[in-house]
């Protein structure tokens, strides 16, 4: 579990503003309920940067949270900063999405799992609710963003350590969301 511990230059829960936040969403509870208090502040006070038309592209923990806003992706790197600094394990889990109608072109839904003990590793979806999208912390039923159903879609089932670096990669060089738009990661799995 150590891997799914540590910080890293995107989980950079050592910075001192998220190293704050994680103190008080810990304060004075037992873990599955700081997993829950993470996860919901993450949700809901992080703008997601499609719904709120926000045209900047964050990637560390630290960024999301300095700016308020991210895309599924690095509201997931804020997650695990805050579940990582309370000493709870967090990784990454991605679902493959079609980008249209047709399946002809797919991007990934980034994600996290925590380790609940008493579940084994549950998803959680931080992208933020709007209408139409709901996600919930209700273990060991899972609430995710996104249904799969077309042909090439699915949920990545493996718990990565670190972001996928095809994700690292593109929210590193696109320098907005419009960029970025036109260039989200896709992985197909071994």
């Amino acid at each position: 579990m150590e891997s799914f511990l540590r910080p890293t230059d995107v989980i950079d829960y050592e910075d001192p503003d998220v190293r704050a936040l994680a103190a008080e969403l810990g304060r004075d509870a037992e873990p599955r309920m700081v997993a829950c208090r993470c996860f919901e502040w993450v949700r809901d006070k992080v703008r997601h940067s499609l719904d709120h038309s926000d045209t900047r592209v964050t990637l560390s923990a630290s960024e999301v949270l300095r700016h308020g806003t991210g895309l599924c992706y690095s509201k997931s790197h804020l997650l695990a900063a805050l579940l990582r600094a309370n000493a709870i394990p967090c990784g990454f889990v991605y679902q493959r999405l079609a980008t249209d109608e047709s399946g002809s072109s797919f991007c990934l839904h980034g994600l996290n799992a925590v380790w609940l003990p008493e579940f084994d590793w549950y998803r959680i979806d931080p992208r933020g609710n709007r209408e139409g999208i709901s996600t919930f912390f209700d273990p060991p039923r899972e609430h995710l963003a996104f249904e799969t159903s077309l042909p090439g879609e699915g949920l990545i089932d493996q718990v990565f350590a670190d972001p996928l670096p095809v994700v690292v990669d593109e929210l590193t060089r696109c320098r907005t969301m419009d960029e970025l738009c036109k260039a989200l990661p896709d992985w197909k799995p071994l």
